[in-house]
């Protein structure tokens, strides 16, 4: 059995060696900012965090998604993060392909020198996956599933995005509506109290015009008195004269 055993893990080195591709997958637990992923250029992307940490229920489900293949997974104690921090480092890979949806991003990385490609999956700064292939078909198909799984894990973060704003938005209107209904009342308190100086003052001119015009009554009636005497003193003092 022991004999076996070493066999088969000499078979197993032969094959890393002379395939040269394989793939790896490192685990990092995902930023959960909202801020936007940024892009996984030669001179700024992702930096992975430690593979141990454990990933939410999410990102794991989705991690799982897709298949390794057998020369992938062998390549997954090789540390394929770390050899592509250190080649984004020295700026050797060129950026083909790049999706964001929320905090998550795709990137699918190019090596031109040995013709191999990086197809990553990452949150915020944070390399979540990395597969790394010579088969361009592999790398294509890897990426456009990375894609998808951006969509799908950055669903309920768009929707959270877009309920703060609507609420942020909601109370804004609510605090200029109430501003305004706040300022039609102090017009209405105004407004009621001019109402009630003018009613005030129409009473008083009334009662004014009322007294003015009892007053009026009483001397035209004391005028006709004195006018009526003044005419009986006129005809005693001409009384007997020859009238013209």
């Amino acid at each position: 059995m022991d004999y076996k055993w070493r066999v088969r893990r000499i078979a197993l080195a032969a094959l890393v060696l002379i395939g040269g591709m394989g793939t790896g997958c490192a685990q990092t637990p995902p930023d959960n900012s909202a801020t936007a992923a940024p892009v996984a250029q030669t001179s700024g992307a992702p930096v992975a965090q430690d593979e141990q940490a454990a990933a939410p229920a999410q990102v794991q489900a989705a991690s799982q998604a897709t298949t390794l293949t057998p020369e992938e997974a062998k390549q997954n104690a090789a540390g394929n993060v770390a050899e592509l921090q250190q080649m984004l480092r020295n700026s050797e890979l060129s950026d083909l392909r790049t999706t964001y949806n929320g905090s998550y991003g795709a990137s699918l990385l190019f090596y031109g020198k040995e013709m191999t490609y990086y197809v990553t999956l990452f949150q915020n700064k944070t390399f979540w996956r990395v597969i790394k292939t010579s088969d361009e078909t592999r790398a294509e198909g890897v990426y456009r599933d990375f894609a998808q799984k951006t969509a799908q894990l950055a669903e309920v973060e768009i929707r959270r995005t877009r309920l703060e704003a609507q609420k942020a938005f909601t109370d804004r209107m609510i605090a200029l509506t109430q501003d305004h209904a706040n300022r039609l009342q102090a017009d209405l308190a105004v407004a009621r109290e001019q109402q009630a100086l003018v009613a005030d003052q129409q009473k008083q001119t009334r009662d004014q015009a009322n007294s003015l015009q009892a007053q009026k009554s009483a001397a035209q009636a004391q005028l006709r008195t004195v006018q009526r005497q003044v005419r009986e003193l006129q005809q005693q003092v001409e009384g007997g004269l020859p009238i013209r």
